[in-house]
């Protein structure tokens, strides 16, 4: 067994715990015991109460394509559930790897697996490795892993974690405001960290997910390849 499998989180019951000394009382961090068919509870899609703006009403179109991409997740990212509805992610912002600022919008025509992660937070630097092996192997044009870390404070933490475990693949995408993480709990997106999001060109939410799972594994090219099909 390799060493980043000996750091991922095992067994099926997911614990929402409340970070003491971090983030008062701000995010929650799922503490996993098991990998396969990850099945973390999720959250309750809170219905926009917004007029439906014309983004929305384009990606309120494909509800065919997220139950396409759920039904894609199975086994090791089975927790990923369809979007219900999808909705327009566009206007989610966080810093890009020079620092500057920059939304969903900025990469418009590419599929995105967007991961909030924090230094702090055991199960999300479980999984870092094999996020950054996800996209090393079909990151491109039409696919990229967008890792959005989460920590407050300046770049030291996450920019040593990273270099530690030969994380090198990642873009080092940054929010130390929780701005992002706040927009997907107003959503009713996120309970805690990890959160994962699958978001198509035109920034639909497609499918999402809380708690972590095996990214470096046949079942999550699987739901990317679901996500990147006409």
């Amino acid at each position: 067994m390799s060493d980043r499998r000996k750091m991922f989180p095992a067994p099926r019951h997911i614990l929402v715990a409340a970070v003491a000394g971090v983030i008062a009382g701000a995010v929650a961090v799922y503490v996993s015991t098991t990998l396969p068919g990850n099945k973390t509870p999720q959250p309750t899609v809170v219905a926009v109460t917004r007029a439906a703006s014309p983004d929305d009403k384009l990606c309120a179109a494909k509800v065919e394509k997220a139950k396409a991409v759920g039904a894609a997740a199975t086994g090791q990212v089975a927790a990923m559930m369809p979007a219900d509805p999808p909705q327009s992610l566009k206007t989610l912002a966080f810093n890009d790897p020079q620092g500057k600022p920059m939304t969903i919008a900025d990469h418009a025509g590419r599929t995105l697996l967007v991961n909030l992660w924090a230094t702090w937070c055991a199960p999300c630097r479980a999984e870092m490795p094999a996020l950054d092996a996800l996209e090393r192997e079909m990151g491109g044009e039409e696919f990229e892993v967008v890792a959005i870390n989460v920590d407050t404070g300046d770049d030291t933490k996450p920019k040593k974690f990273l270099e530690e475990t030969g994380v090198a693949s990642l873009g080092h995408y940054r929010d130390n405001t929780l701005g992002v993480f706040n927009d997907l709990k107003k959503r009713g997106l996120a309970l805690g960290l990890p959160v994962t999001l699958l978001i198509d060109g035109e920034g639909c939410l497609l499918a999402n997910m809380n708690g972590p799972a095996e990214w470096a594994s046949p079942d999550a090219r699987k739901l990317i390849e679901a996500a990147l099909a006409k």
